[in-house]
């Protein structure tokens, strides 16, 4: 996990980014859409980001999530040697790969599963297939993920499909050099699966790395020396966007200071989880945000609060996209120009600054969190290790704010390159952010 500590994490859905056809018709005549993300590398590189985490990018019937083939890129997509040179050409600009682990289901075409719709009862054992009938006819009953069928719960009890799960990902790292997993709907998973996921993964890296998709509950239940390296923070997503949409940073305040404090009862001390304020799943932040101007305020807090920062592209530039409307709307195909045109600020600069300060301050890698300042609308703290000192100061308040929080040292703004003097009143104009460091 070490190598992950200093990562700054540009996540694409390459299905949606790629502009590909919704569903799959399993054609073998092959355009290599990838192109289209190698051609961005160099944006990515200037940007900072020093690792991609992709979604599905195996055959899938419709949205990735449905496997139909985990050895196989989906065509819609282009070809394995395709995304073998896609990932030579990141490796190349010293940007790390991770790939989407959806290993609790499958789509309704696995081959696995097909053979079973056809009479074969070899691999029956591989699902959770019980008498009765399914809402597709099928002449037996299955287990879908959270009762959509579409989706066929895999049986990770089986040991057959543990040893081909770990073979898949064999072949993922021989042929495509991959360095680490999301795993999907993690909170779903067998932990025993888990245990030998990591067991496995780290033996063919040892700096591999894995992170799981977590909801709800105490996340050292999947994050653990045993089991995952990292897991999505969903608690502190929701502190994030509520305390700018409710100009009440204490929500997340108490999150971080919950998770990250120095009291030994403190949840997650010392450990890494996945930080984001958009992705996939979810709205994105611009159309979250009831305040626009508060977009460029709330990334220099998710780049500095204890965590592994990740940010969904096209958020670069504050595009929208509402949930409401479905996923297709959070997953649109990449328009530079476009996203540029018609987002709502341009946040590549203040990115690029950010992204440098978090791939190189052990302070923000290492680093303890202490509290500074917190009232409704303001919230100051400092990220402290081995002599370097990071401190960030919120205003989210219509007016100016005047922070007294006593820090000494000398200390530059990375957002604007000017000198702060954090031992005397700082002055935030409204909807404002300071990030400090002394290095």
């Amino acid at each position: 996990m070490s190598n992950f500590k200093n990562f700054a994490v540009y996540h694409i859905y390459p299905l949606g980014f790629c502009g590909c056809p919704k569903i799959n018709d399993y054609s073998e005549n092959t355009e290599n859409r990838l192109k289209r993300i190698e051609e961005i590398i160099p944006h990515i590189k200037e940007m900072g980001f020093n690792a991609v985490y992709f979604g599905p990018v195996f055959r899938s019937v419709a949205h990735g999530y449905d496997t139909v083939d985990y050895t196989k890129i989906d065509s819609r997509l282009g070809t394995n040697e395709d995304f073998a040179n896609l990932c030579k050409k990141l490796h190349e600009n010293g940007i790390k790969v991770i790939l989407d682990g959806v290993f609790n289901h499958v789509g309704r075409d696995f081959t696995k599963f097909a053979e079973v719709r056809n009479g074969n009862n070899d691999y029956r054992s591989w699902f959770h297939i019980n008498d009765g009938n399914s809402c597709y006819n099928d002449g037996f009953w299955y287990e879908g993920w959270e009762g959509h069928y579409e989706l066929v719960k895999l049986n990770l009890y089986n040991p057959d499909v543990k040893n081909y799960l770990k073979d898949v990902i064999s072949g993922w790292v021989k042929e495509f050099d991959i360095d680490g997993l999301r795993l999907d709907v993690a909170y779903c998973l067998d932990l025993n699966f888990l245990k030998e996921l990591r067991g496995h993964c780290k033996r063919l890296k040892e700096d591999f790395w894995l992170m799981g998709e977590t909801l709800h509950g105490d996340y050292n239940r999947w994050m653990n020396p045993e089991m995952l390296d990292s897991v999505t923070n969903y608690e502190c997503y929701k502190g994030l966007f509520s305390s700018f949409n409710d100009l009440n940073m204490f929500e997340i305040a108490h999150s971080l200071a919950r998770q990250f404090g120095k009291e030994n009862w403190c949840l997650y001390r010392g450990k890494l989880l996945y930080s984001f304020v958009d992705n996939h799943d979810v709205s994105r932040i611009a159309t979250i945000l009831r305040n626009k101007s508060l977009i460029p305020v709330i990334y220099p807090l998710l780049f500095t609060m204890p965590g592994i920062p990740s940010v969904y592209y096209g958020s670069e530039y504050g595009i929208e996209g509402d949930k409401s409307r479905g996923d297709d709307a959070l997953r649109p195909e990449w328009n530079g120009e476009r996203f540029k045109t018609e987002g709502l600020c341009d946040l590549t600069e203040t990115l690029a600054s950010l992204c440098k300060l978090r791939t190189t301050s052990k302070a923000l890698s290492d680093g303890d969190y202490t509290q500074l300042h917190l009232t409704n609308r303001q919230y100051a703290f400092k990220r402290e290790c081995d002599g370097e000192t990071v401190v960030t100061l919120i205003n989210v308040d219509d007016a100016p704010f005047d922070f007294n929080i006593n820090v000494s040292g000398n200390f530059t703004d990375v957002l604007t390159g000017e000198k702060t003097d954090l031992s005397a009143s700082v002055y935030l104009e409204p909807h404002s952010v300071v990030v400090a460091t002394n290095t």
